[in-house]
């Protein structure tokens, strides 16, 4: 073993222990390696940095704004509501939103398409009273799942292709995953629709939030514009489109008419409706019901935020109105929320007292110092949609141009979404605020940290001699043993470390041990891309089953449970349909 072998296998060795040891942030471990590596002599100092410039850092960042700007865009609830209401049981909660979640992570990054349903999960369970416990594990499993069917559905099909790149010259195309990851995803989600059984039914971490911070109903207002549907017809018939969560407190008529809310109440244009209900719901059913929100910002680069009215703020004892807020502050209130008071006036008339929670629009730059000068707290732990109302089919639309293109060979992946991201941003789908907040940046710099790390195993001449390691025990077993031990290797490393890090580091050399045997690469390449992408045994390995353990109430041993049986799963069914569909022995 050379002296650059041992320094190299010493910096991954030294990271992937700080990885398991988790007691600094996972980017700042990548970019210390990768500063390790520069000192060290093993990465050159011109390549340095060539990993942010990867197509995999555009195509990871892609996907993410591309799930947000899908789930702010409220297509998928308009798909979800028709069947919400036949949704009484566990059973069919968990069938309709594992297949949803696991149908839309073919298409979008998996951790996107998990955010975009957890919210209508956990109202379904509040609604219903099903345990989250019950719902979200199996949400989660079903994204890692599906994700493994397309090209963007996860971050290790992405790596794999480009190790792949570097090794032929030919990258794994948008739809080459499918065979394989179809059959893992059909048998995978059949087991899921029965084995949430195995879970524990306990209280999520969500209701002590809901007590933190749901601060009872929040009061807002809307019109009915010249020309709306709903001109003529009754109360009754609008508040329907609320399911039960939003309540139309009073209407106003003619600035100053006050009439209380009954189902028969026929409704005229310019009328204004005090709603009533939870920031989520009121967001849902202004834009389902194409209200207009009281005094809405044109400019793209407005926000929305959250604050509470503190003893100190000048607002104690005054109305909007009398502030003159709008003008002297650039700020809207939207809606306002006040324990154990039901408010039925215009939110321009109420008298602000401390405790007060509102929520204020206004323009990216002057928000956070208006909060400051008002004396309002801003709560920085939730986010409020209320005041948008740019619902549509257009991220969902621009997404599926994205594929097609890619599915046809007309543009490579990382342009694809690079021009789909611009698209959504020009057409005002996405503010450029709310795209950069989309991006999970430590994932980004993790990436384009490790890569050039990832190669010093190649360039070192360190993955030629893992392989030739592994090809001693492995070369009196049959081939599809080899392209198997590989795989539960990969599902093995993953939770303790990394699906990207462990991509990164073993793609080498799964395609050196292929070569070594006299076997193809291509079925181990995709035995480490599946074995990566499935870790269901914790909640650390991959960022679904993280973002499901607070709500869910789950501990660290739960998910060896479900997991387990599933991972078997993943294995029995993944290996024969590799060697199936990817034949070891080469042409």
């Amino acid at each position: 073993m050379t002296l650059d072998q041992v320094l190299a296998f010493g910096l991954i060795g030294i990271t992937v222990a700080a990885f398991i040891w988790d007691r600094l942030p996972y980017d700042l471990i990548a970019l210390t390696a990768l500063a390790a590596g520069i000192a060290l002599g093993l990465v050159p100092a011109e390549k340095a940095f060539s990993g942010f410039s990867d197509d995999i850092v555009i195509i990871v960042g892609g996907a993410l704004v591309l799930s947000t700007a899908i789930a702010r865009s409220g297509a998928v609830e308009t798909l979800m509501r028709p069947i919400l209401p036949h949704l009484t049981s566990a059973q069919r909660q968990v069938t309709a939103l594992a297949g949803g979640v696991l149908l839309l992570s073919m298409v979008t990054k998996n951790v996107g398409a998990l955010a975009i349903f957890m919210p209508i999960a956990l109202q379904l369970a509040r609604r219903t009273g099903t345990s989250p416990s019950t719902l979200l594990m199996p949400m989660a499993f079903a994204s890692l799942i599906g994700g493994i069917v397309t090209l963007v559905g996860t971050s290790p099909n992405v790596i794999v292709s480009k190790v792949r790149a570097d090794l032929t010259g030919q990258p794994f195309g948008m739809f080459d995953y499918a065979p394989v990851g179809l059959c893992v995803a059909g048998v995978g989600f059949l087991f899921l629709c029965l084995g949430w059984r195995l879970l524990p039914r306990r209280d999520s971490g969500a209701r002590a939030m809901d007590a933190a911070f749901n601060l009872e109903r929040y009061t807002t207002e809307a019109s009915l514009p010249a020309g709306h549907p709903g001109i003529g017809g009754t109360l009754g018939q609008l508040e329907a489109l609320a399911d039960g969560d939003v309540r139309i407190a009073t209407v106003l008529r003619e600035r100053f008419r006050r009439y209380p809310a009954s189902p028969d109440f026929r409704l005229q244009a310019d009328d204004v409706l005090l709603l009533s209900g939870e920031p989520d719901a009121l967001e849902r059913f202004v834009a389902r019901a194409d209200l207009v929100l009281a005094g809405a910002l044109p400019e793209a680069e407005a926000v929305v935020m959250e604050g509470v009215v503190t003893a100190e703020s000048g607002l104690v004892g005054h109305t909007a109105a009398q502030l003159d807020l709008e003008q002297r502050q650039g700020v809207l209130i939207l809606a306002v929320s006040r324990r154990g008071r039901r408010i039925e006036q215009r939110l321009s008339a109420v008298r602000f007292r401390a405790g007060d929670v509102v929520v204020m629009r206004g323009r990216t730059a002057a928000l956070g110092p208006s909060l400051g000068a008002l004396g309002v707290l801003p709560l920085a732990a939730r986010e409020i949609a209320l005041g948008r109302n740019d619902r549509s089919w257009i991220p969902a639309a621009i997404l599926a141009v994205a594929m097609g293109l890619v599915a046809l060979h007309v543009v490579p992946v990382a342009v694809a979404f690079f021009g789909a991201v611009v698209a959504v941003l020009l057409l005002r789908s996405m503010t450029p605020h709310e795209a950069y907040q989309a991006v999970e940046w430590p994932v980004l710099v993790l990436l384009g940290a490790l890569i050039p790390i990832s190669e010093t195993v190649t360039s070192t001449g360190g993955a030629d001699l893992i392989a030739a390691h592994l090809t001693t025990l492995v070369q009196d077993l049959p081939p599809i043993a080899a392209m198997g031990t590989i795989l539960v290797l990969a599902m093995a490393v993953t939770p303790f470390l990394n699906n990207a890090a462990t991509v990164l580091v073993m793609g080498p050399i799964a395609a050196k041990l292929a070569t070594k045997l006299g076997l193809a690469p291509d079925p181990f390449l995709m035995a480490v891309a599946l074995g990566a992408a499935c870790d269901f045994l914790t909640p650390i390995g991959h960022q679904c089953n993280t973002l499901v353990m607070g709500p869910g109430g789950y501990r660290f041993g739960d998910y060896a449970r479900l997991g387990l049986p599933l991972s078997l799963i993943v294995v029995a069914v993944g290996i024969p349909m590799i060697a199936l569909v990817w034949p070891l022995r080469p042409a």
